[in-house]
């Protein structure tokens, strides 16, 4: 048994013991507990929280969650082992969780369980993309008009080079979202790679020559005497992707329950790879091409028409409150689609949130300087949050004390302001926090980096000032 064992015994005890728990998991920094009668666990959240290990609890998607930050796999063992519970899977622990969460919550953890298993790739080709936008396009080196590729034109084979990993991670993004799709639906993900590719074939118009093509009237087809299919791609395409991944996944699916055992190799990935194919290309891909228009049109509106400063304040306000309810995961979708459009306003935003967070509880850190066990979770969360992951500073410190909390979304909306006044734009999505100006297109970076300056000092200002009229030290 290792060190957190003693403390392993009173979580267990608290959160109602073994016969009040229906699965037991972990992430990267939380234990994730689906529990027969949450009310338990809600009710002595306080005292789960003073445990040394424990930075913060809070319940989302049918989960109660316990944040332990790094430690959490060896927590997790010492936790297996004093209550002798079996090791449940993540996807026993999705399945059981489900049990506990509305329709909505459903959808949007259906989302997340897409989009998650890819990020690595996505936050690696926004790296790619930012280096490639430090020597490629930022035009003030030399005699302050040239780029790094001017002066040195091996870092033009540099340039090119970094390209090919780009190209895979983004251009062809489909492959991997309806891979993760089919996934995730039960289908084959062989399947999935495949019926990707489909997507973004050599054979078809690139996604990004289409409105040229269409003006036109120069989009290639296939005529097929009775009809013709448009030989259109969806390079970098979301919706067309999920939605096609779920059509296969569906289709094979229920194949399955009528092809016979000694059929099903041969007829079950011929048929429906053919069918969802021809569905993608006739209905799914056309319908969903209008229907990413319009979710960028909304958004473009939102944050660039004239009411942008009031969307940037509402963004700015409700960004983490919807990280506490898991419905932020919906935006990985949406800046996928505006960076297919272009670029994405939403991403800059993101990281501002989370910049603020991590700048309240690095406030935190020096007003609570005396206690130790504040300092130390403060610490790590501040930095944590600076790097794009804001559950410990969230829910280690700034939702336990309230006004940091208050004082980093007040400050993240007057970032947000400053970023949409400036009309910045990201090319890509990165790392959600301080690294974040590697993704802005470089003509935003002197706005953003000053939007980036007011997300840290707003916040670290506010929660001195909040902490002075609210807390006076009581709580130190």
């Amino acid at each position: 048994m290792g060190k957190f064992k003693n403390e392993a015994i009173e979580l267990l005890d608290l959160v109602g013991g073994k016969e009040n728990i229906a699965s037991v998991s972990h992430c990267v920094t939380r234990l994730r507990f689906v529990l027969k009668n949450e009310s338990i666990a809600k009710a002595k959240a306080k005292e789960i929280e003073k445990l040394p290990t424990v930075k913060g609890t809070f319940t989302n998607a049918g989960q109660f969650q316990v944040v332990i930050g790094q430690s959490v796999e060896a927590f997790y063992e010492d936790l297996i082992g004093v209550s002798e519970l079996d090791i449940q899977s993540k996807e026993e622990g999705k399945k059981a969780a489900q049990e506990n969460m509305s329709l909505i919550q459903r959808l949007v953890a259906g989302l997340a369980e897409i989009f998650i298993p890819i990020l690595p790739a996505i936050i690696t080709g926004g790296l790619i993309l930012g280096f490639r936008n430090i020597i490629g396009d930022l035009a003030i080196f030399g005699d302050g008009t040239q780029t790094l590729v001017k002066l040195y034109p091996v870092l033009g084979e540099v340039h090119s080079f970094l390209w090919v990993l780009g190209e895979a991670i983004f251009h062809f993004l489909p492959v991997a979202i309806t891979w993760s799709t089919v996934k995730k639906f039960g289908g084959s993900e062989i399947l999935g790679i495949i019926l990707g590719i489909t997507l973004v074939s050599p054979q078809l118009l690139n996604a990004y020559g289409y409105a040229e093509a269409l003006q036109a009237g120069k989009v290639p087809f296939w005529n097929f005497g009775l009809f013709t299919i448009d030989k259109v791609g969806y390079q970098a395409q979301v919706i067309p992707a999920i939605l096609s991944g779920i059509v296969l996944a569906k289709l094979e699916l229920t194949l399955r329950k009528y092809i016979p055992d000694v059929l099903k190799l041969i007829i079950i990935p011929f048929t429906t790879l053919l069918l969802t194919m021809l569905l993608s290309y006739i209905i799914i891909g056309p319908i969903s091409r209008e229907l990413g228009n319009g979710i960028a049109f909304v958004f473009n509106y939102l944050l660039t028409g004239p009411f942008k400063v009031v969307g940037a304040i509402i963004f700015g306000l409700c960004y983490a409150p919807l990280v506490i309810t898991g419905l932020h995961h919906t935006f990985i979708a949406v800046d996928l689609q505006l960076i297919a459009n272009g670029g994405t306003m939403i991403w800059p935003l993101i990281a501002l949130s989370n910049i603020a967070q991590g700048a309240s509880a690095v406030a935190m850190l020096v007003l609570y300087k005396k206690n130790d066990k504040i300092k130390s979770i403060a610490a790590s969360a501040g930095i944590s949050a600076w790097l794009g992951v804001t559950e410990p500073a969230m829910f280690g410190i700034n939702l336990k004390f309230k006004y940091p909390f208050y004082a980093a979304i007040i400050g993240s909306a007057t970032a947000a302001v400053v970023a949409i006044v400036s009309g910045v734009l990201a090319n890509s999505i990165g790392i959600g926090g301080l690294p974040a100006f590697l993704a802005i297109n470089p003509k935003y970076w002197v706005p953003y980096i000053i939007a980036m300056i007011v997300a840290v000092v707003v916040p670290m200002v506010l929660t001195v000032i909040f902490y002075k009229k609210f807390d006076n030290g009581i709580q130190g």
